[in-house]
């Protein structure tokens, strides 16, 4: 049975497409993408979502009046379209606590940085800016603080003396593009438990008994 992903997208959508064509090639095993939920109207990732024909949930913050009104919408896209997994692509809004208790250790987001260390929207530029040798990208599960929740996985990327901002965003989000998926496919193929802030991923499979010891 295929676990039904959502993504949910304010922008570009580098990694939205990223996630589509790893579902396409295989890399990402039972999975369906089901739906993209965006706030702007004008984000490239509606078109994006054209192209690998996903349907788009569009839902603007500004012709609800209260937050909670703006996510019982969301909710509802969701529950129509049987999703099992929210990942967090370029999102600009935080989520309510209400919101992700509806669906606890089932939304992930990705921050292109080595957290906890410099959070924030400005990580690649914050690491940059600062002088650090060793900047990375960070998948985590979400709960109620920004950047916050258990990390899933973490990829390290090397700042060089070379690298300007542009390159480094470069590098960062080649790397986004693979860890993502990486992260989602053992999300849902790979038995996973949650201990405290660790979140171990298991690979083990059940043993075999020996062809000679059958009877």
């Amino acid at each position: 049975m295929k676990t039904n992903i959502a993504v949910f997208a304010s922008g570009r959508g580098s990694n939205f497409a990223a996630i589509a064509k790893a579902i396409k090639s295989g890399r990402i095993k039972k999975a369906n993408l089901a739906l993209l939920v965006c706030d702007n109207l004008n984000a490239p990732v509606i078109l994006k979502a054209k192209k690998f024909k996903v349907k788009v949930a569009l839902v603007r913050r500004d012709i609800f009046p209260t937050k909670n009104d703006f996510e019982d919408r969301i909710i509802r896209y969701l529950k129509e379209n049987k999703i099992g997994l929210i990942v967090l692509a370029g999102f600009m809004r935080l989520l309510s606590l209400g919101f992700i208790r509806v669906y606890k250790n089932r939304i992930i987001n990705i921050h292109p940085a080595l957290l906890p260390s410099f959070k924030g929207a400005e990580g690649i530029k914050d690491a940059f800016d600062y002088g650090v040798k060793i900047t990375g990208v960070t998948v985590h599960f979400v709960d109620g603080q920004m950047d916050h929740g258990p990390i899933i996985m973490q990829k390290e990327v090397k700042i060089e003396e070379k690298d300007t901002l542009e390159s480094l965003e470069v590098k960062i989000h080649k790397v986004e593009h693979k860890l993502y998926p990486e992260a989602i496919n053992s999300l849902i193929r790979e038995k996973l438990r949650i201990k405290g802030r660790r979140v171990i991923i298991s690979n083990r499979q059940s043993r075999k008994r020996p062809q000679s010891d059958l009877r």
